[in-house]
């Protein structure tokens, strides 16, 4: 009966360790990777690039002929002279055909509808590089908040513990009338302000934890040791190169390729097209009315108002936004460096 107590003691002893070890694993890597796999947001750009594959596809099978049933079945009756004029309606008509159209497509038409979805999948992929990264500030700046209140607790409570000792000696010294009981008395009040401040930490701790929980998509309550967040300074890249400025790029290109889009709706449209079927008024030998045509439609832009001229214009506006807010961005992210080099310093 012994033993077994043992062997259950030492059981236990061993699973606290080692949930202690996984305890420890709970780094600010952990936070990060953990809320990267939990976001939504993160998993939607992706989802978004994804489904942009079949816009491509769609375009692609729009070039193929397009084969569609048409049906149209009228009747006109004319009773007594009333009733449409027969010259016009033939008292009706019935159609089952086929029809069949192809839109003859320029190749630079499909160069720019496809660079365009290319553009849009960078633009995608850019906003996703840019929540990842506001995602992993979040994580950083709360896990520090954290790691914080933690040294925070852990000083205090060391301060409690001298003041503990500190205790002892004090009231030996009090009822040996060494000391002023009313300085212990003080003492006393100190020691209280210094344990209410603990358990105020302890509650902010476990606030803030639950915090970093929570951005991080973790559903526990566990409360656990932070090792330290051990964060590098790292070289900063050009601002060209980073995530942030190259949406500004993506943005010039999309509304470049708008506006080639604008010249090329423009141009002239060729359209052919056939059908087969019964077609019929019935008006002779109907059943012999089964047949097929074919020909050739174009469609020839003359004028519209000036609004090719509109849309162009349009088009300016937008990238005279972009510029502006690109070069207010440059000058935000410089005057931030400066700042926060002042600040190392």
């Amino acid at each position: 009966m012994i033993k077994l107590k043992l062997i259950i003691f030492y059981t236990v002893t061993l699973l606290i360790s080692v949930t202690k070890i996984f305890a420890q694993e709970k780094n600010l890597d952990y936070f990060i990777n953990t809320a990267l796999q939990n976001s939504p947001l993160l998993k939607d750009h992706q989802n978004q690039i994804l489904s942009s594959r079949y816009d491509s596809l769609r375009i692609r099978a729009s070039l193929l002929p397009q084969v569609n049933g048409i049906s149209n079945n009228i009747y006109a009756p004319n009773i007594k002279g009333w009733g449409y004029d027969p010259a016009l309606t033939n008292g009706g008509q019935i159609s089952a055909l086929v029809s069949v159209t192809k839109t003859l497509v320029p190749k630079s038409n499909l160069e720019n509808q496809f660079q365009n979805i290319q553009l849009l999948n960078q633009s995608v992929a850019n906003t996703g590089k840019i929540s990842e990264q506001d995602l992993k500030k979040n994580i950083t700046a709360q896990y520090i908040t954290v790691y914080g209140d933690l040294q925070q607790l852990a000083f205090n409570k060391d301060v409690l513990d001298h003041l503990q000792k500190e205790e002892t000696i004090l009231k030996q010294l009090t009822e040996k009338v060494v000391y002023k009981q009313t300085d212990y008395l003080t003492f006393l009040v100190t020691k209280q302000q210094q344990e209410l401040l603990i358990k105020q930490l302890s509650i902010q701790y476990q606030n803030d934890f639950a915090t970093l929980n929570y951005i991080s998509g973790l559903n526990d309550t566990a409360f656990t040791k932070l090792p330290d967040p051990a964060i590098d300074l790292s070289n900063l890249p050009e601002l060209q190169n980073t995530v942030f400025y190259r949406q500004f790029k993506t943005d010039s290109l999309l509304l470049k390729n708008n506006d080639e889009q604008i010249d090329l709706s423009y141009k002239p449209k060729v359209n052919l097209f056939a059908d087969a079927g019964f077609y019929s008024a019935f008006t002779y030998q109907g059943y012999k009315n089964l047949g097929t045509s074919f020909g050739v439609s174009l469609l020839v832009p003359i004028y519209d108002g000036k609004q090719k001229k509109m849309q162009h214009d349009k088009i300016s506006i937008a990238e005279d936004t972009r510029k502006q807010y690109a070069d207010f961005f440059t000058k935000q992210y410089n005057q931030q460096i400066i700042q926060l080099q002042q600040q190392l310093q």
